[in-house]
């Protein structure tokens, strides 16, 4: 059975969500969602738009990882069941109290070790980094300041 949304409902989530997905379900309008692609999430988009330097995929501690840094976070990057692509955090730096920018990040491969380099930068002061720092971990999710 499918389900039909009133274009003026359609019209009122529209507004109120900002979400074009809820396109699909709404009667005349759009494809329905089983013959239309799934679009990016911005994960997706975020993990295939990725510098070289900020990806490693390799073996760790003899399992398979694969990392990426974003917004200066490090972000273990896993495949779900429907094939989309999905990230869990495994290192962030620091809080710091006033708004800060990614100023710097990067993943480099040496000797079995991984090593991030990750800089927030505050707004309005110069030079970084207000929180970050180097880290280095050997299996990708137990990670060690430098």
């Amino acid at each position: 059975m499918s389900r039909f949304v009133s274009r003026p409902a359609c019209a009122m989530l529209l507004s109120m969500a900002g979400m074009a997905d809820l396109l699909a379900g709404c009667d005349g309008i759009g494809s329905s969602a089983s013959t239309q692609s799934p679009q990016p999430s911005a994960e997706e988009i975020a993990i295939r738009t990725a510098p070289a330097e900020q990806v490693f995929q390799g073996t760790l501690a003899g399992q398979a990882v694969y990392l990426v840094v974003h917004d200066c976070e490090v972000l273990r990057v896993q495949q779900t069941a429907q094939g989309r692509l999905e990230w869990k955090s495994v290192l962030a730096p620091e809080p710091y109290p006033l708004p800060t920018a990614c100023e710097r990040q990067s993943l480099s491969f040496d000797a079995g070790q991984l090593t991030a380099r990750l800089g927030r930068r505050a707004f309005g002061a110069g030079g970084c980094c207000a929180s970050g720092g180097t880290y280095r971990s050997a299996d990708g999710l137990t990670w060690k300041k430098l």
